[in-house]
């Protein structure tokens, strides 16, 4: 029984691959016909992260779950093509930070994962709180690189990777002459260059858009670690979703 489970399982992740690479193919195709070279980069890129849990399990030589498998592609998929191609993200403003707590949470997964294998192989025997704090941090590390990544693009290629944000006030120190920090509130308009931008606000340049990502994915590897804590420490009763998120070394 539990053999026709895993096979069902496995069935489900190729069916997921299937899909998501036949339709980000298509988009490839589509976007090479029309010129639009940004978007078939996003494509090429889109199926080459597909490659990764494969990769991982490979040369880790460890066992992904097929729910988090499958997480991970339906991940990749809403982010590069429904996200950035299909622009989503303006359409759902949620998207963004709902797939950075998904984020979290599945990088979660994997640093717990990669260190619990580690204490189950070896004589030191490490406490769950280091387990936790370890997939912790592996999260939020992850986080951060993304971040450092889409400033990079910003900077480098003039991208919006970091999106703007409107804020209606301001504490400043730069702009109150040199002495203490003033709070210009009740901001209406942004103007650059004399010119006014028509926007209802202070236009933020994605310091916003940067600290709330960090945020709700710090709150997916919250989410996560808390309920890995306790599976740890043997209350598997009400914990037992979280093996559905927790990679295991290879037979």
């Amino acid at each position: 029984m539990k053999q026709t489970g895993y096979t069902k399982s496995r069935r489900v992740t190729a069916a997921a691959y299937i899909i998501v690479r036949i339709i980000t193919v298509a988009v490839l195709i589509y976007s090479l016909a029309r010129g639009q070279w940004e978007n078939a980069v996003t494509c090429a890129l889109t199926l080459g992260l597909l490659m990764i849990p494969s990769f991982l399990e490979r040369k880790m030589q460890i066992t992904l779950p097929g729910v988090m498998e499958v997480m991970m592609i339906c991940f990749v998929f809403a982010a590069n093509i429904m996200g950035e191609i299909s622009a989503f993200y303006e359409k759902i403003p949620q998207l963004d930070t709902a797939l950075h707590a998904i984020n979290g949470f599945i990088c979660a997964g994997v640093g717990f994962g990669l260190i619990n294998i580690l204490n189950q192989t070896h004589r030191v025997r490490l406490s769950p709180l280091f387990v936790v704090l370890f997939s912790f941090c592996f999260s939020m590390t992850a986080g951060t690189v993304w971040e450092l990544f889409e400033f990079g693009m910003d900077a480098l290629f003039g991208k919006d990777m970091q999106k703007d944000t409107l804020v209606s006030s301001i504490s400043t120190h730069l702009l109150s002459g040199g002495g203490s920090v003033v709070t210009i509130s009740d901001i209406r308009d942004t103007a650059v260059n004399g010119q006014s931008l028509g926007v209802n606000g202070y236009l933020d340049i994605g310091l916003y858009d940067t600290m709330k990502d960090l945020a709700v994915n710090f709150a997916g590897a919250a989410v996560f670690n808390t309920a890995g804590y306790f599976y740890l420490k043997g209350r598997k009763k009400h914990t037992a979703f979280i093996k559905n998120f927790i990679p295991s070394k290879s037979d």
